[in-house]
């Protein structure tokens, strides 16, 4: 999860706005093109992934190492966002091996959650572009600065329960408490929120920082659907088992 990097592509004439710099800029075209490239990667790998389990294969491994890979990309492209250009596709590819295996396993179990959990994801999506391009909602200085540590907040959350597992520690996180569904509840929240400065960021540089932000950008866009999509899907698993 990035904490600090933002970026979303919003659909309307003022982000489609012709590009007054030069081409060596940063634009919300080249963003939308990448994106939507890697997210068919994803889906393809994790198509694959599902298949492979729907055959009797053993996918445990794929979805540890993607889940791994992905958490180690993301680190180095926040220390050396430079090397964003080369990293992407490979976080890509980690991220479509992870999100495979979740969502063939909770395909098993409930039938067509996944289906259901990218819906809301695409609906949250819109809903927050509209929120930000009316200006009901505006990213002020505070309001990135609570954003920014909530997230910050969930991630060694999240980090410390999953490190405490390998020592046969169950945090309640992974429960169907009440504690736990609050937990992923604001999760969620949060994840829908992170879109906000997205857009903000995409606002502030378009067309102002240089071409190599695009990857940069892309990677912070993918980075906060994958969330919003697993919190998702997590979620309505959880309350599927309790209700």
């Amino acid at each position: 999860m990035r904490l600090d990097k933002t970026s979303n592509p919003a659909f309307n004439d003022y982000f489609w706005e012709k590009d007054k710099s030069s081409s060596e800029k940063m634009s919300v075209r080249g963003i939308i093109l990448k994106s939507l490239f890697f997210i068919l990667i994803i889906a393809g790998i994790a198509l694959y992934v599902w298949n492979l389990y729907v055959s009797g294969t053993d996918i445990k491994w794929f979805v540890t190492g993607g889940m791994i890979a992905a958490i180690a990309i993301s680190i180095v492209i926040s220390v050396r966002s430079q090397w964003a250009k080369f990293l992407v596709p490979l976080y890509a590819i980690a991220k479509g091996f992870f999100l495979g295996g979740i969502s063939s396993y909770a395909h098993a179990k409930f039938p067509n959650m996944p289906f259901q959990a990218i819906g809301v994801t695409i609906v949250t999506f819109f809903v927050m572009l509209v929120l930000y391009q009316t200006r009901i909602i505006v990213v002020t200085k505070k309001l990135r600065s609570v954003i920014i540590t909530a997230c910050a907040s969930i991630f060694v959350i999240y980090m410390v329960s999953w490190i405490l597992s390998f020592f046969g520690i169950k945090s309640f996180l992974w429960g169907t408490s009440w504690l736990a569904i609050i937990f992923n509840v604001l999760a969620a929240i949060f994840a829908s929120l992170a879109l906000l400065l997205d857009f903000d960021y995409i606002e502030r540089h378009k067309n102002k920082a240089p071409k190599d932000k695009e990857w940069l950008a892309t990677w912070g866009l993918l980075v906060t659907l994958v969330w919003l999509y697993v919190e998702i899907l997590r979620l309505m698993k959880k309350m599927a088992i309790r209700f």
